[in-house]
């Protein structure tokens, strides 16, 4: 049985892979780069090792490095979280060698899956539907341009090894093919080294609806239902939820057994995502298949109640599922969105720095997965996410209302985080009636825009919260100044005095 895990991660995903392996007995074991000296994960694995400096290039990445790491510190398992070295045929291929036990797919499932056009073949020889297009590499320019003219426009050219929108290319008029085919190539070569792309018939209205899979090395596959995670910014999903809105109950029944299909085609042990473009009346297609844990994983362990770290652990040691598909069901509605060290007013700038005050929100309902703390600097190399807030509700009217009140609990300063604007996106008509789709961001700007709601009620607010946290921070450090303070600055807040029995 697996007793020590090291985890191959930073950030939020580490601390929670963590601590289920704490709640299992198992001991951790923490890497980190020069940037994450002070991180969260350093602080609670039961051990921790440098890999290198701050670029992941030169730590996280380090194939070498990592296992050398598991040796050395004892450990029989490796646990990649997403992102890095999660989806890295070569990784697990090389922890089977060493005898360690990689906590995930098959290499040979990640190969297959992780290649877009072979991944499409597969599936359709499993008999899941799958998008109109081609079902090899494009050669050419002039192949692309017969290729398109066959399936007609509009048309999608994407990245046969890529993923989060690297390499995809919207084409909607003749002209612009040669230019798009080209552009999507050209960034395709540069972010994975593999300039192969495919094209797709472009869906007008997609939903982006995901389903959950879990199987054991016993040839037993499950699905755990699906998430909507239409709304997306650049091709990076914002608002994830369960149960999606649009969904039927026989249309969920059909699409949880084509995601089972979709595993069993690769012989898919451990936990993976099956996600597909839905159109306006829920016809389905295959897009594309994420071997690891999805960022997201947190709304489906709410709503169906399985600890999908801890299956994936179980199914690691050899175990079978400890359920069949007919014990899973959903139970409420859950929500989760990505707080981000950005500036949502200045076109989603990064914004690194120090984090002088944080207020996590708690109450019924509310999960909170992160790894930030005060004193804490978010360094400047790696994906801006500080966290992940969930919540879950009885129905979803709950769910979003109980959201909105932990978002405005959520308090942290030093920083520009996109808090703000997720409170935007809850109160968008089409959010809360639950018809949007992947467009959602781009025919909303009017809500989404800041401050668009902001009276000088919401400023008297800002202000008296500004002041009183003055205070407080003063009667710390100079408690005798507090009086004077008052004194001196109350009269210029005589008019506001009203909004304090907010």
């Amino acid at each position: 049985m697996i007793k020590k895990v090291l985890v191959a991660n930073r950030g939020e995903i580490a601390v929670r892979i963590m601590r289920s392996c704490r709640e299992m007995g198992i001991e951790t074991v923490a890497v980190y780069s020069e940037a994450d000296r002070k991180a969260m994960h350093v602080r609670y694995a039961d051990d921790a090792y440098y890999i290198g400096p701050a670029p992941s290039a030169e730590s996280y990445l380090k194939i070498d490095t990592i296992i050398e790491v598991a040796k050395k510190s004892g450990a029989d398992a490796i646990h990649p979280g997403y992102g890095f070295l999660s989806e890295n045929a070569a990784f697990s291929e090389r922890c089977e060698k060493e005898g360690i036990i990689f906590i995930g797919p098959s290499p040979y499932a990640i190969r297959t899956m992780g290649d877009k056009i072979t991944a499409r073949k597969t599936m359709i020889a499993a008999g899941v539907p799958v998008v109109p297009g081609t079902t090899e590499p494009i050669k050419d320019i002039k192949s692309a341009v017969e290729v398109i003219k066959g399936i007609g426009l509009p048309v999608m050219v994407k990245a046969s090894a890529g993923g989060g929108g690297k390499g995809m290319r919207l084409v909607k008029k003749e002209e612009d093919i040669v230019s798009s085919v080209s552009a999507a190539k050209s960034e395709a070569k540069a972010a994975f080294g593999d300039d192969a792309v495919y094209i797709e018939k472009y869906i007008s209205s997609p939903h982006h609806i995901e389903f959950q899979v879990l199987g054991d090395k016993h040839g037993h596959v499950v699905h755990l239902f699906e998430r909507e995670c239409s709304v997306q910014r650049r091709h990076q999903k914002v608002v994830e939820e369960t149960p999606s809105p649009i969904m039927t109950p026989e249309v969920r029944m059909k699409m949880g057994a084509d995601a089972v299909a979709a595993a069993k085609a690769v012989n898919y042990h451990g936990a993976g995502t099956i996600e597909f473009i839905v159109d306006d009346n829920l016809n389905y297609y295959f897009l594309e298949m994420n071997t690891r844990l999805q960022v997201e994983h947190p709304i489906t362990e709410r709503v169906v109640g399985v600890d999908l770290v801890k299956e994936q652990i179980n199914i690691a040691n050899g175990f079978e599922l400890p359920f069949v598909q007919e014990d899973l069901s959903q139970s409420g509605h859950a929500i989760e969105v990505r707080i981000y060290a950005e500036d949502p007013d200045n076109n989603f700038m990064p914004s690194p720095g120090l984090i002088k005050h944080i207020t996590e929100p708690l109450g019924l309902g509310v999960r909170h997965d992160g790894y930030a703390y005060e004193g804490y600097e978010i360094p400047i190399y790696y994906d801006p996410m500080i966290s992940k807030l969930i919540v879950w509700g009885k129905n979803r009217a709950e769910a979003i209302a109980r959201l909105k009140r932990a978002l405005y609990a959520y308090k942290i300063t030093g920083i520009k985080t996109s808090i703000p604007y997720l409170v935007r996106i809850l109160e968008v008509p089409a959010f809360i009636e639950g018809r949007y789709n992947t467009h959602f961001i781009e025919e909303n700007q009017e809500y989404l825009k800041p401050h668009r709601n902001c009276t000088d009620r919401c400023m008297d607010v800002a202000a008296i919260t500004a002041f009183i946290d003055y205070l407080t921070k003063l009667e710390r450090h100079q408690p005798q100044q507090v009086g004077k303070e008052l004194a001196n600055n109350w009269k210029d807040f005589g008019r506001k005095r009203s909004v304090l029995r907010l």
